[in-house]
């Protein structure tokens, strides 16, 4: 089970097992928001098992901090969709070609699917008379880079809501 660990400022800070959550309300770090259905069952106690955890203290992120370029990046920036087509993407593409001087850049790649990719092979999107359904460039650093709120379990939908607002 994950538990969604939240800053003092209520923005998602991270995703940990239920035992590391455990182990930082126990030491007095964290304090449970909100619990899942199975409760955790020690020698002599019975404790909620926390599924969204508040830190007491407020850790402060880096703020300008660059998010490194790498095909899964590209792939879940653009929802795993052609750039071109709007299919389903397994693979990234230069959009100005690395052989013609592209940059491997979040602004030079694109996620693309196999068929667009052999057909676009070493030429501009631009010779080949096809539109971008996007325009690339780097994500910003945020909640973003945690990978597991892809797929959030109902009990963060509250906590999640209020953080984009």
């Amino acid at each position: 089970m994950r538990t969604l660990v939240l800053n003092a400022g209520y923005e998602p800070l991270a995703v940990v097992t239920f035992r590391r959550a455990l182990i930082l309300v126990l030491a007095g770090k964290a304090s449970v928001l909100a619990e899942g259905d199975d409760p955790v069952v020690g020698p002599q106690e019975i404790l909620g098992r926390p599924s969204v955890i508040l830190l007491n203290r407020y850790i402060r992120l880096p703020y300008n901090r660059e998010v490194p370029v790498s095909r899964r990046g590209v792939l879940r920036r653009d929802e795993h969709r052609c750039a071109y087509c709007s299919k389903s993407a397994s693979t990234i593409d230069h959009v100005h070609p690395k052989s013609r001087g592209g940059a491997h850049s979040w602004e030079n790649l694109v996620a693309c699917c196999l068929r667009c990719n052999n057909l676009k092979g070493d030429h501009t999107p631009a010779e080949m008379n096809w539109q971008l359904r996007l325009t690339p460039r780097a994500p910003r650093s945020g909640h973003w880079q945690i990978r597991e709120l892809e797929k959030p379990t109902p009990e963060w939908d509250s906590f999640l809501s209020e953080s984009a607002a």
